[in-house]
């Protein structure tokens, strides 16, 4: 398995470990010498999300991010130098051509690519454990984890080393502890997801006291919070950092906050656009990265290291054939390349062309309109309530012929554009394949469980958005409850739906799968969206202006 190890309980033949990957010395002795400078290069991405192709811009996509680095491990290795590319994982979810297809061309792709190692991310917990196991099988490089466990060991190599022309670079891959919240309840039920900061100083001083690593670098799917204020989500990167020994980690290339982490100061963003130059983040003596998503950017970090000290000389975000938009002399908007467009290589462009040419034969069939933009945009739908957010909902409660509807901002993935509205569209917005559940619940009850889902933080998948129902929320408590048109009756029995990830307890709903009245129909969310659109079609958006403020 490309040494790569990692168990599934119904799948027999592999095996459950804890041990680490070696491709050189397992001894505590430098190989460096003394008083000369080596040259390394770190390249990351992360939160691919089914980005394998360029979209219908002609940016981003794995031919283009194959040339690049190509182009870059090229430059350096003529130079003397040695290249890591690392990813902060989430290659699962996102775009129906991957979906359909268990991400087979993404991983396809970053063979051809040339990754060495990736952290796990809670999206590769979005399919059931044999789907993980078989994409662990097809990848030629090892997904790292040292915090996520079952029946008391490590269900993936902790870390490995690598030998880069004598210095000893630890890669270290760490889970944020949330996937107990947010990854699907079904998949998971059986995990420890553990405190990863508390995990990585484990690790470390193992690798210290073992192989005396150059280098220790943490490939991290926990997310950047600036200045550590990470809000209703896990401690992320900067808390990592500040709770290890100053020094202790060279490096944390990051994912799962999807930010181009650029600062400006200390503990500020910076208003970074494509192309611009980016500082990373330094915290406690550890800088931190990260590439955006869906393959936006290269990141690129050049090193030094001589006499045991490494020093950054360069670091940018690459873009990767992004685009941005400009006004010719006769007022007509145009996308043009924000810098010199990369060419796709040849290869990797031929060999994923049939995975993308055989979704969209499935896919851009066109199933309704809509006559204004239904609003998905992640930073927009986990901060308010938006008309596709309403619509969603809408479509889950009558399909279950319901009082009200729940429905988390994190199951929506995507906006859909005015105009025509295909099936791809719909499966962009909601690729979890989750499916619509019910329950009914007197009203004594229903404030009881408003209280704990309508009073989730703003930004974060949690954060509810509903249809059938208004409401009043202030420190943390709910008011002035009205379904339907009438105020809330405490002695009614209620039916409301919710999704099944957050009726078995996702993103820390109460568990409504062992309530005596609950119902999980069957119904696909993707589904019962799809139907919802082809029967009210054109979508009028104005009949979807949410309620709830």
């Amino acid at each position: 398995m490309n040494n790569k190890r990692f168990i599934v309980a119904s799948i027999a033949s592999l095996l459950l470990t804890g041990c680490s990957t070696l491709t050189s010395t397992t001894t505590t002795q430098q190989k460096w010498l003394q008083d000369k400078e080596y040259n390394l290069t770190i390249l990351h991405t992360n939160d691919n999300h089914g980005h394998f192709w360029q979209n219908k811009y002609g940016e981003r996509g794995m031919a283009a991010r194959a040339t690049l680095v190509n182009h870059i491990r090229a430059e350096v290795e003529s130079a003397g130098g040695s290249v890591l590319l690392l990813s902060g994982g989430d290659i699962n979810t996102g775009v129906p051509e991957s979906d359909l297809l268990d991400a087979e061309p993404d991983f396809i792709g970053m063979n051809m690519i040339g990754y060495d190692a990736m952290a796990v991310g809670n999206h590769e917990f979005d399919n059931p454990l044999d789907v993980l196991a078989k994409q662990a099988d097809w990848a030629n490089f090892p997904f790292l984890a040292a915090n996520i466990y079952k029946d008391g060991k490590r269900m993936f190599d902790a870390y490995k080393i690598f030998d880069k022309d004598g210095v000893k670079v630890a890669v270290i891959g760490l889970t944020t502890e949330d996937t107990v919240k947010i990854g699907n309840p079904e998949f998971i039920k059986d995990m420890q997801f553990t405190d990863p900061k508390v995990e990585a100083k484990l690790v470390i001083a193992e690798l210290k006291a073992k192989y005396n690593p150059d280098i220790i670098i943490a490939a991290t799917h926990m997310g950047h919070y600036l200045n550590g204020d990470n809000g209703s989500n896990a401690p992320g990167d900067v808390q990592l950092a500040r709770y290890l020994d100053e020094g202790s980690l060279d490096m944390i290339v990051g994912g799962h906050s999807q930010e181009p982490v650029c600062m400006e100061g200390v503990n500020v963003y910076a208003d970074f656009k494509a192309g611009q130059a980016c500082k990373p983040d330094i915290q406690n003596g550890t800088y931190i990265v990260q590439a955006h998503e869906w393959g936006k950017y290269v990141g690129r970090a050049d090193y030094t290291f001589k006499n045991g000290e490494l020093e950054l000389q360069y670091y940018n975000l690459i873009p990767v054939n992004l685009k941005k938009k400009v006004t010719d002399v006769d007022g007509n908007k145009t996308r043009v390349f924000i810098q010199d467009e990369i060419q796709q290589d040849e290869t990797v462009f031929n060999t994923l062309k049939p995975f993308q040419e055989e979704g969209q034969a499935a896919l851009n069939i066109v199933i309704g309109s809509s006559n204004g933009l239904l609003q998905g945009e992640r930073k927009v739908v986990r901060n308010n309530q938006t008309n596709l957010g309403h619509l969603i909902a809408t479509a889950h409660m009558q399909r279950a012929q319901a009082d009200f509807s729940v429905m988390n901002s994190g199951g929506i993935r995507a906006s859909i554009e005015a105009g025509d509205i295909s099936y791809k569209s719909v499966l962009t917005v909601q690729p979890f394949a989750n499916t619509i559940t019910y329950v009914d619940m007197t009203g004594v009850e229903v404030v009881g469980y408003l209280n704990q889902v309508a009073t989730k933080s703003k930004d974060s998948g949690a954060y509810a958005q509903f249809s059938g129902i208004t409401m009043t929320v202030a420190d943390m408590q709910v008011s002035n409850i009205v379904i339907g048109d009438k105020p809330i009756d405490l002695n009614r029995t209620y039916r409301f739906t919710v999704p099944s990830f957050n009726a078995a307890g996702g993103d820390g709903y109460p568990k409504l799968s062992e309530h005596p009245s609950y119902v999980n129909t069957g119904y696909v969310d993707a589904e019962v969206l799809k139907d919802f659109i082809q029967h009210n079609s054109p979508i009028n958006i104005a009949d979807f202006i949410p309620k709830n403020e």
